[in-house]
């Protein structure tokens, strides 16, 4: 019977596959292969021993029923799998299984294998996204529209510039997600309290060569664990992504209230339904689903933290968090990559809402620019900025345009004429360098994904 909403309402296949027993133990089972054959190679163990233990090293031969089943007894998962692949081994290479391991070398490593995997999935679905914002960005570098601070209009910008900064942004968290592969996946093979003794003088070389048998960069130095700021360091980028698809939902929910409705989710009038009680509704789901899930992936910051404090060379505190915000944090942020990557695939543009909005405060969003004019003219920056602001007041108390009440102003028409004003007030001319800035990112990103 399912019960976590991952089992059946949220995720993708391609990620519950990594994450699922099966290859959880078939990364394990890897990582005791390539021990193995680490070991036979300088010589301690018997390379035929090694050989036997690679082929058997498959959940083909060690199922994850009958590790269950000896876990039932032993109440130790690694314990279980070790003698699961030893039972399967034919002759006495069982007896080799696991020489000189401690269970937190193949846990730790194997982890390592899975981060891996999970990094790939979200990695291209990141740069997918990236060329998506990207190309709205390029097709609405001139779409004006109004931009907002505390809520209320500002000054004229473009939804390309929106586009546009949250394409770079996507970027850097590309960069954090690469950054933290590079210190969190590393391979480690050194033993009870990190210091290889079982392995004798051997120990260190057989820790790289099982590192470099499984593609991974060897831990500099552990204790009984990969020391877990790497791990705290991974949760924290995956929230900082979830933050930023966070933003940018946000964002649209906000454009898509009634009485904005700038842009907004697709909505399928023939079959989606809004609300069960209100036949009119479309409400912006998917976008307050990415909103929603974000806030869970955001909480496992703080487990993750508290998980790096452990007792002397390791106790089993972050063991059972781990289980659960290890494949959580990847499924959920997964998941909601691809609903965002959807929701901009799908946006909706009310070109006539925004060209509305834009001009709904009768030109006091001009302000900023007729008083910028005016200390061009010789009326300084100040004396500017004091008459700007008493025609605004005047302007929205008396319910007229700012174009009026500056036009009939003796001080302002001491420098700027009537064709100025009308010239001045057109919030479509006052872009600075929106479109440039927009071409400089399209520029900029053909050097992201080479």
């Amino acid at each position: 019977m399912a019960i976590h909403p991952i089992e059946y309402r949220y995720g993708t296949e391609e990620m519950r596959k990594v994450w699922d027993n099966e290859n959880k133990l078939q990364k394990m089972l890897e990582v005791e292969a390539a021990l193995a054959q680490a070991e036979a190679s300088l010589g301690l163990i018997p390379q035929n021993a090694a050989t036997e233990i690679k082929s058997k090293a498959s959940t083909k031969y060690v199922t994850t029923e009958r590790v269950a089943e000896i876990e039932r007894e032993t109440n130790h998962d690694i314990a279980s799998i070790v003698k699961a692949l030893a039972e399967a081994c034919e002759g006495d290479a069982g007896e080799y299984v696991h020489f000189g391991a401690t269970s937190n070398d193949i846990i730790d490593t194997s982890q390592s294998l899975l981060f891996k995997e999970s990094i790939v999935i979200l990695r291209k679905k990141m740069v997918d996204l990236t060329k998506t914002l990207l190309k709205l960005a390029e097709d609405n570098k001139k779409t004006v529209c109004i931009g907002r601070t505390h809520g209320q209009h500002a000054l004229p910008t473009t939804y390309g510039m929106k586009f546009a900064l949250w394409a770079d942004e996507l970027h850097r968290q590309i960069e954090r997600l690469d950054e933290g592969e590079d210190r969190l996946c590393r391979g480690m093979m050194t033993g009870a309290v990190g210091t290889t003794a079982a392995l004798g003088t051997d120990g260190l070389a057989v820790h790289k060569k099982l590192s470099e048998n499984l593609g991974l960069e060897p831990v500099l130095i552990s204790n009984q664990v990969v020391q877990r700021d790497n791990h705290a360091e991974l949760i924290m980028i995956l929230a900082n992504l979830a933050s930023t698809l966070d933003k940018m939902a946000l964002e649209v929910r906000n454009l898509q209230r009634t009485e904005i409705k700038e842009i907004g989710e697709s909505f399928d009038p023939a079959k989606q339904v809004g609300s069960s009680t209100m036949p009119h509704k479309m409400n912006p789901i998917t976008a307050e689903r990415i909103c929603g899930i974000s806030r869970v992936i955001r909480a496992y910051v703080i487990p993750a933290l508290e998980n790096n404090p452990l007792w002397h060379e390791r106790d089993l505190t972050n063991s059972s968090c781990e289980r659960i915000i290890f494949p959580e944090s990847f499924l959920l942020t997964d998941y909601i990559l691809l609903l965002t990557q959807k929701l901009f695939n799908n946006l909706v543009f009310y070109a006539e809402n925004i060209e509305l909005n834009l001009n709904i405060t009768h030109g006091l969003i001009m302000a900023e620019r007729v008083m910028a004019e005016l200390t061009r003219k010789g009326a300084g920056r100040q004396t500017a900025y004091a008459l700007v602001r008493k025609c605004s007041v005047e302007a929205n108390q008396k319910g007229k345009s700012l174009e009026e009440i500056i036009s009939e102003d003796d001080e302002i028409i001491k420098y700027l004429t009537l064709d100025d004003i009308a010239e001045i007030m057109d919030p479509h001319t006052y872009l600075g360098s929106a479109v440039q800035i927009v071409d400089n990112v399209l520029v900029e990103s053909e050097k992201w994904f080479n």
